[in-house]
Parts: structure tokens; C-alpha cells; sequence
């Protein structure tokens, strides 16, 4: 199955996307604006938070209305929570930790998922069903960049998409990890703007956001930290 590393490419060519934007609508009206402009700025990925009532038919929205974009689906935390996700047209699944049964029911969706994980117990539990690509949750607070760089050692074939606390000032730091693919984020996505549609202003923080990754990895020099 396709990685959720691997969906789409960046605008420039370079590779992934590295910045997924986590979204919380409140209102499905502004789904499909707010999604036009994350696309404009060279964000396409969007996981779109199941936080709200309004959540399932904004992720109809824009599976619908806005080709360019893979609209995915995020605070899943039941098997019912990923058919519902699915029905509604997510292209790929996000859940901020996971148990056998949540699991297997996005395995069996057929569509990429990225499970949550805070603790090196959890990534290896993961590891031993055959799943490499998860969700670090949340990320500052459970260790940030260090915590990840200590991963990175003892188990290099796990790949984090670290989200929880991080901003446009530490997303550089996360994405110039071995280990990290992409970091998920809500700092391209500020209240004020999103209360008042103001989706220009999306649209240049969005494209601020897309120009972390190119070039990041091969400006790191130091080894992953020891872990004993």
C-alpha cells in the first residue's frame, strides 16, 4: 500500500510535501475555499480533523469540488470513525494512537493511514504488525526533535510524521530528521483568517509552509543520539 510520505509530490519536484495541514471546520461552507487556497499555496494534502459535526461533509466537499487536493481524515479513533471517513471520500486516514481493532479496520480500508505514537514501545508494537509509517503524537510534548533523533537509531526503518506544537520555527528542525517525512500543523491556518475567509492570507502562509522541505536533510551533520 502507498505511503502517506508518498501520496503526492511537492510543487517543486523535490519530494514529499513536507507540511500536512491539520484543519478544524466548524463550517463545511468554508471547506472548499480554505481547501483551494492550502492547494494554491502548494499544500495538498489536508487532513481534515473529525473534531466537528461539520467535519464528515466538508471532507465530502472537497473529495467533490477540489480535484487537486487528497483530502484525508484525521482524529479517527473507531472503526466506525474510518467508514464513516471513507464513505465521506478520505484519501488517507490519521489517528492520534491506535489499538488492535482501530488497527485493523484501517488496514482493511484501503486507503494509506498513519497511526499515533508517543512511546518507543508503541512504534515497536507497530513495527511488528508490518507498519513503518506513523503519526508522532503529541509531538512537543512527548519529546520533540530529540525524542525522534533518539529513535532514529535503534529504529531507522520507522517514519513519523511528527504533529501537537509545532510551528513554522521548529518544523525545519522535525523535517531535517532521517526519520521524519513530513510534520502536520495548524500555524498556516490562523483563526482570524479562517473566521473572516480570508483565504489569500492562507494561501501565502501555505506556500511559506511548502518551501520548508527542499534541501533540509543534506544540511544535517549530526549522528542520531545515542540511546542506551
Amino acid at each position: 500500500m502507498t505511503s502517506v510520505f508518498d501520496l503526492t509530490p511537492a510543487p517543486t519536484g523535490t519530494g514529499p510535501v513536507p507540511v500536512i495541514p491539520v484543519v478544524v471546520i466548524d463550517d463545511a461552507a468554508d471547506a472548499v475555499p480554505l481547501a483551494r487556497a492550502l492547494v494554491a499555496g502548494g499544500l495538498p494534502l489536508i487532513e481534515v480533523t473529525l473534531r466537528t459535526p461539520a467535519a464528515l461533509d466538508a471532507v465530502r466537499a472537497i473529495a467533490a469540488e477540489v480535484p487537486d487536493a487528497v483530502v484525508g481524515a484525521g482524529t479517527v479513533v473507531s472503526a466506525a470513525g474510518v467508514a464513516d471517513a471513507v464513505g465521506a471520500g478520505a484519501r488517507f486516514l490519521v489517528s492520534p494512537g491506535w489499538t488492535e481493532r482501530l488497527l485493523g479496520a484501517m488496514r482493511e480500508s484501503g486507503v494509506p493511514f498513519l497511526p499515533g505514537v508517543s512511546t518507543a514501545s508503541e512504534v515497536v508494537a507497530l513495527l511488528e504488525q508490518g507498519v513503518d509509517a506513523m503519526k508522532f503524537f503529541p509531538a512537543e510534548a512527548a519529546g520533540g526533535v530529540p525524542y525522534l533523533k533518539s529513535l532514529a537509531g535503534p529504529l531507522p526503518q520507522a517514519r513519523f510524521c511528527p504533529t501537537g506544537g509545532v510551528s513554522l520555527a521548529s518544523a525545519p528542525a522535525y523535517l531535517s530528521l532521517p526519520n521524519v517525512g513530513c510534520v502536520g500543523g495548524t500555524w498556516m491556518l490562523p483563526p482570524d483568517a479562517l473566521a473572516t475567509g480570508d483565504w489569500a492570507r492562507v494561501e501565502t502562509l501555505a506556500r511559506e509552509a511548502a518551501g520548508l522541505g527542499p534541501g533540509l536533510r543534506a544540511s544535517v551533520s549530526e549522528p542520531p543520539m545515542p540511546v542506551r
